[in-house]
């Protein structure tokens, strides 16, 4: 990390951009997917109002809230490992709104870049199901209404690194807007794949901004799978294939650990198994925090994806994206102890 004594270091280390959404958050059996659900189980498919409020009200019980969206869960964490971090999203003119950032600020996140809309808030119904897989439905809101013209340089201006979640690409003008004003504002970038949905609705605009310069990128096993079009190669070869566009490439593949690739170096991340899922929501976002956190203060890649593991396992032993704050607690001791 820049030393803080330089008055030429960036003033904010990471730079959260997307969709700041407030997580619904419950637990369903199998069945209610196929009854209640349109699309299949896993991943992340968009409603409007009136769909998402006819299946909460298809729901045994009331779901429970947590501030949500991938890069704000990935900038929340990050946050709580160390870093100096604002974020960069759309919040609606509502109640869930002023919950939202208020919660941010309490953690110590700058909210100065926060857009401010006219409509109700961004929401995300998460059904986890009982083998821990989870199925979104997602009301954009007031997030769906930031436009292009409302990004500039100014919004990036002091800050290190930009972190973007991939499903603001479904609005490509959009995420072209925040990529150019980020790298006219001199950060590095990283976006993560988010969904194969998304990978599926816009993978020649992933491949062109890969030729512009993206400096990491993060996908799932499923995700990397879905960019390359291959279901058959074994996953360190695929990550060996990202990284040929000239990026660091991170594919995490769950239980079994994941592959870190930059160059023609690669890197096995053994995975930290747990007992106990309850909820894979949100593990990806953490491993990009613990990865984004290790790696911007210094950290090997091989020790960046060793924190990113440890943090992601945390998050599938509790229910919803972010982990309680006695935990979280106990395992920055033992991420302390790593290296």
């Amino acid at each position: 990390m820049s030393d803080s004594s330089d008055n030429t270091s960036p003033a904010i280390d990471l730079i959260g951009v997307g969709s700041p959404i407030m997580d619904l958050l419950a637990t369903v059996p199998f069945e209610f997917l196929s009854e209640h659900v349109a699309g299949d189980q896993g991943g992340m498919v968009l409603v409007n109002d009136a769909e998402m409020s006819a299946i909460l009200a298809s729901l045994a019980d009331q779901p429970t809230t947590s501030t949500g969206g991938s890069a704000a869960n990935a900038t929340l964490n990050a946050t709580r490992l160390g870093l100096r971090t604002t974020y960069l999203g759309k919040l609606g003119n509502c109640d869930v709104a002023a919950t939202y950032r208020n919660r941010f600020e309490a953690l110590g996140i700058d909210s100065s870049r926060f857009k401010a809309g006219d409509v109700p808030n961004a929401r995300s119904l998460i059904l986890t199901t009982p083998d821990a897989d989870r199925t979104m439905r997602t009301d954009l809101g007031a997030a769906m209404t930031l436009s292009p013209d409302e990004i500039s340089a100014a919004d990036f201006a002091g800050c290190r690194h930009t972190h973007m979640e991939g499903y603001l690409v479904f609005n490509e003008a959009l995420a072209d807007a925040v990529l150019a004003a980020a790298r006219e504002a001199g950060c590095t970038v990283s976006v993560d794949l988010a969904s194969f949905e998304v990978i599926n609705a816009t993978r020649p605009w992933i491949f062109k901004q890969l030729a512009s310069g993206i400096d990491i990128v993060f996908a799932n096993e499923d995700e990397i799978r879905a960019l390359f079009e291959d279901e058959t190669s074994p996953y360190e070869e695929l990550a060996k294939r990202l990284a040929g566009h000239g990026v660091i490439a991170a594919v995490k593949v769950g239980k079994d650990g994941a592959w870190i690739a930059r160059g023609e170096k690669l890197h096995r991340i053994e995975p930290v198994v747990v007992d106990n899922v309850v909820d894979t929501n949100g593990a990806g976002d953490s491993w990009a925090a613990g990865f984004l956190s290790a790696h911007l203060s210094g950290k090997s890649l091989a020790e960046a994806g060793q924190i990113a593991s440890h943090v992601g396992a945390e998050t599938v032993q509790h229910l919803g994206p972010i982990i309680p704050d006695e935990v979280f607690a106990q395992l920055k001791i033992r991420l302390n102890a790593l290296v």
